[in-house]
């Protein structure tokens, strides 16, 4: 019998030394521990995470963070601004045969990117030489473009939309590039009703009369009427679809509910590029 234990107490200590304890094993590329305990994982799920995380990438200096959400502005040059630039000009194509002034960005639920796809797509946009562009944060609950932006807003879209406010104090500038934003900072109790206005459509014909591309960040379209509501009454919509996680069934509702004659095509988020190594593709 004791050689029986002796044996199994070897075996543990084998399967220990080529396993490792999982206390002491040191953090993947990417992600930075909190502590002794902290909580670890690979380079793939925190990409499924649907843009909310950040990833550590050393730059020319040795070190820099770079946030996903902005990385067109960040990294111009990038594969991943390479893609929405390609993505710009498939919405320039469509826009020859009939106008698209006014794009939507969606997805089926929130985390899928639909946030950085709005705000990478506005930023390459305006990179475009004599193109004014707005960029219109229509998330009333959950907003997340001026916390990406850097943007610290004393009014926006809802005051706007009730009447407190006019779009010219609302709209506020982007440092290194010239993108205007229409931002959300108050969040009223009546979201759906706001964007369903005629307060609403009337201020996208104002700003029609400004600026030549306006794109805007809607909520996830499922289980809420929102994005239907921003999306009547834009040209085009682009929705995002998160790799391996959005179902199949859960893309043929959103694009039946939004009208499959608006959409302009899906947006694929969360695929592995060899190219970039960023995990984003059009």
């Amino acid at each position: 019998m004791a050689k029986v234990y002796d044996a199994l107490r070897r075996a543990e200590e084998d399967r220990k030394r080529l396993v490792g304890d999982k206390s002491n094993r040191a953090a993947p590329l990417g992600v930075e521990p909190s502590g002794p305990t902290a909580e670890r994982t690979d380079r793939a799920s925190v990409w499924k995470r649907g843009g909310e995380s950040r990833l550590r990438r050393p730059g020319p200096d040795g070190a820099a963070e770079l946030n996903k959400r902005r990385i067109a502005l960040l990294q111009p040059e990038s594969y991943v601004a390479e893609q929405f630039r390609a993505l710009r000009g498939r919405i320039d194509a469509i826009a020859s045969q009939r106008p698209v002034k006014t794009i939507s960005i969606t997805s089926a639920f929130p985390g899928e990117g639909k946030t950085t796809c709005a705000i990478n797509l506005a930023i390459v946009t305006s990179m475009s030489l004599g193109r004014r562009v707005l960029l219109i944060d229509c998330d009333l609950r959950r907003p997340k473009v001026h916390p990406a932006l850097g943007l610290k807003p004393e009014t926006g879209l809802a005051e706007v939309l009730a009447g407190a406010s006019s779009m010219d104090e609302a709209i506020v500038s982007t440092e290194g590039v010239a993108l205007d934003v229409l931002p959300v900072c108050g969040r009223p109790a009546n979201p759906s009703e706001l964007l369903g206005s005629p307060e609403m459509r009337r201020l996208i014909e104002e700003a029609l009369e400004r600026y030549d591309r306006i794109i805007l960040d809607t909520p996830a379209a499922l289980g809420l009427p929102d994005a239907k509501a921003v999306s009547d009454l834009c040209d085009g919509i682009v929705m995002v679809v998160l790799a391996n996680v959005t179902a199949r069934s859960d893309v043929e509702a959103v694009v039946e509910i939004l009208d499959r004659h608006r959409i302009l095509g899906l947006l694929i988020n969360g695929v592995e590029a060899d190219q970039g190594r960023y995990g984003y593709a059009s």
